[in-house]
């Protein structure tokens, strides 16, 4: 393959890369209409003129990727049903990521199946398995609410079918959310109550404008990708497990 070629290969991955970590924040559309396609097989040769210019980065790259940070021993998957082994583990990690990296502890956590894109499976968790798990940029971010409006979201969360929450419980009966308890108390209308989530979501995303309503809003750098990892990593060097559990934290009439 000619050095233009390749380079117009890498530069594509790049473009490519780019929507992919976008995907969750905004849409994006190409400005330059023009364009010529290289189909690209096993009979074309590498250049090593271009090999040698990305093989570097590429290796540590993949000494990244590949680099163990913590050990689950059993899967933590995301069916779909109204609580799952992922999603309580998701939940539980940005509580952690509220209280660690914001150091404004919530007291729920929220987040949804779509935004959560793969499985942890069993054995050694490296950073790849993270990069999966949460390939995006959004970035944590704090929401105080109403008690009223966290009804309107378990409403919303009953609606779906469910979705990953953390020190929050509700009952499904219908499309409607009862018996909601927030750190195992009964709900309070007019108390307000912190809930961690991300960007996207506070933005509004899959139709949660009651979020951009809220009391009040923290923004913090932090990446979920980047707190995952500490979060596992932390684990890790308390000499624990990637663990979670079906608690019955979202109960189905």
């Amino acid at each position: 393959m000619k050095i233009s070629k390749q380079i117009a290969f890498i530069g594509s991955l790049g473009f490519g890369s780019l929507l992919m970590v976008a995907s969750c924040s905004k849409q994006l559309h190409p400005t330059q209409k023009d364009f010529q396609q290289y189909h690209i097989n096993s009979d074309m040769q590498a250049d090593p003129t271009v090999v040698s210019i990305y093989e570097p980065f590429k290796h540590k790259m993949e000494v990244e990727m590949n680099r163990v940070i913590g050990h689950a021993d059993k899967a933590l998957t995301k069916e779909k049903t109204a609580e799952t082994l992922m999603g309580n583990f998701f939940c539980e990690a940005l509580l952690w990521m509220s209280e660690h990296n914001a150091h404004n502890p919530a007291d729920i956590a929220f987040a949804t199946k779509g935004g959560i894109r793969n499985d942890l499976k069993a054995g050694d968790i490296t950073v790849g398995h993270i990069f999966e798990v949460m390939p995006f940029e959004n970035t944590l971010t704090v929401l105080e609410l109403k008690g009223t409006q966290i009804r309107q979201l378990a409403d919303y969360i009953a609606s779906t079918h469910g979705q990953p929450i953390a020190g929050m419980t509700l009952t499904i009966t219908g499309n409607k959310a009862q018996d909601i308890k927030i750190k195992g108390l009964a709900i309070e209308d007019n108390k307000l109550y912190k809930l961690v989530t991300y960007d996207y979501l506070a933005n509004g995303g899959d139709n949660l404008t009651l979020l951009t309503q809220s009391v009040s809003r923290a923004n913090y750098p932090q990446r979920m990708r980047e707190g995952l990892i500490e979060y596992v990593s932390e684990l890790t060097k308390e000499g624990k497990k990637v663990n979670a559990e079906l608690d019955g934290r979202i109960k189905i009439n």
